[in-house]
């Protein structure tokens, strides 16, 4: 302001200068005159041109202060967010949560994201008692489960039917499945393998999992099963030492040592999933406790977790984003 002033009074004076001149002199030429009028007109011009400049560069400043002081509060949030996060449940969520927390923990460094692979039912009730911020769920929550507890889906998963690498079989119908897993049919014989009897390998009762291969394969409660395991990986690793047994994962955890089989032809994969064409396939879910609100960092984690930012994390470690689905 104090410039724009000077500026105001400089004009003046060299104004109140050419009409004394003018003034004390009649016999000024024209040309005089108009060479007199263009240089007041340039000092002024060149003024106020000083001025502009002078306030784009106060401007300029100003913004600079304001995108500096911005930049400094995101990076004090960041500071200031401390203390743990506690999760629980579900295996088959065990890499993406780690995906995830990693990310979370590199961003907040004084934010610790615990993990506790309990499985989808324990996981639940975990968040149901409070004994943890949010509860990992492979499955979704069934009726009586539903009060005071919300669903947050984050992911989608395909269950892979797995088989020894060395096994001849490489497609099973749906069908199939229910007659292996309820004991219509035991020998690998009868579905294009060598022979030998076939062995069932399954998750622990309250798994996510198992609740979901159950669900779309209609054998609820009627599984045979020669083995009952308790984790994903078990699963995996004891297909992939077994000759003739068989098995349901986590697409997202599956590795070289096991061979998924096709379903009715169709592969399990993101695109199938992402089609339905691939039947087999159940939410990852994040469950949380409508009558107790989230730490601080806990409501943090769980907003990363929920946003689309997630989303190519998630389909790192080999799920498929819900935010795919929904495009």
């Amino acid at each position: 302001m104090k410039r724009k002033s000077m500026t105001l009074v400089l004009a003046g004076i060299l104004g109140a200068s050419l009409l004394a001149a003018g003034c004390g002199s009649t016999s000024s030429t024209t040309t005089d005159n108009t060479t007199d009028t263009g240089a007041t007109s340039a000092a002024a011009t060149q003024a106020a041109s000083t001025s502009a400049a002078t306030d784009k560069t106060d401007a300029s400043a100003s913004s600079s202060t304001v995108a500096a002081a911005s930049g400094d509060t995101t990076a004090a949030a960041s500071a200031d967010l401390s203390g743990t996060v506690g999760t629980d449940g579900s295996t088959s969520m065990e890499k993406v949560i780690s995906y995830l927390s990693e990310a979370f923990m590199e961003e907040y460094p004084k934010v610790e994201v615990t993990y506790n692979p309990t499985g989808s039912s324990s996981g639940i009730q975990a968040v149901t008692e409070g004994s943890t911020d949010l509860g990992l769920a492979s499955r979704d929550l069934k009726d009586d489960e539903k009060n005071g507890l919300t669903q947050t889906t984050i992911a989608i998963d395909g269950i892979a039917i797995i088989v020894n690498p060395n096994n001849k079989v490489k497609d099973i119908s749906l069908d199939q499945i229910k007659q292996i897993y309820t004991g219509q049919i035991t020998n690998w014989k009868d579905v294009g393998g060598d022979d030998g009897e076939i062995v069932c390998i399954g998750r622990e009762a309250g798994s996510g999992t198992r609740d979901g291969f159950e669900s779309i394969t209609d054998t609820k409660d009627q599984c045979k099963l020669s083995q009952e395991l308790t984790s994903t990986g078990d699963v995996i690793q004891t297909v992939a030492n077994n000759p003739n047994a068989i098995g349901y994962a986590s697409m997202a955890d599956l590795n070289d040592t096991v061979q998924k089989l096709t379903v009715d032809g169709v592969e399990c994969t993101e695109d199938t999933i992402l089609d339905g064409s691939y039947k087999i396939q159940r939410n990852f879910n994040v469950i949380t406790n409508d009558s107790k609100q989230l730490s601080t960092q806990a409501q943090a984690f769980y907003d990363y977790i929920t946003s689309d930012a997630a989303a190519d994390l998630i389909e790192k470690a080999g799920a498929v984003p819900v935010a795919k689905k929904n495009k």
